[in-house]
């Protein structure tokens, strides 16, 4: 999935357990793990807002976007750029 959860990133910086982090969020340990191993397919707006919370962080310290595709992205990006010349 091009989409990459760095909640065990944060978890580092931070020096927080799994279940520390799920306790103070509200979730269950094996909820945050699914998120956490990039096995969940939907994450909702107030469980990012409360990790975000927590870890004191900005969702884009949490998800990121990676090109799976091999370049796809970079050559979406030069078609734009060319067109705007």
């Amino acid at each position: 999935m091009p989409i990459v959860v760095d909640i065990d990133v944060m978890l580092a910086r931070r020096k927080m357990s799994v279940g520390e982090l799920a306790d103070r969020v509200g979730i269950t340990p094996a909820n945050l793990a699914v998120l956490k191993n990039g096995r969940a397919k939907a994450v909702r707006f107030s469980t990012l807002a409360a990790l975000c919370e927590v870890l004191a962080c900005q969702p884009g310290d949490l998800l990121r976007w990676e090109d799976g595709e091999g370049g796809e992205a970079e050559s979406a990006a030069s078609t734009v750029g060319a067109a705007g010349e």
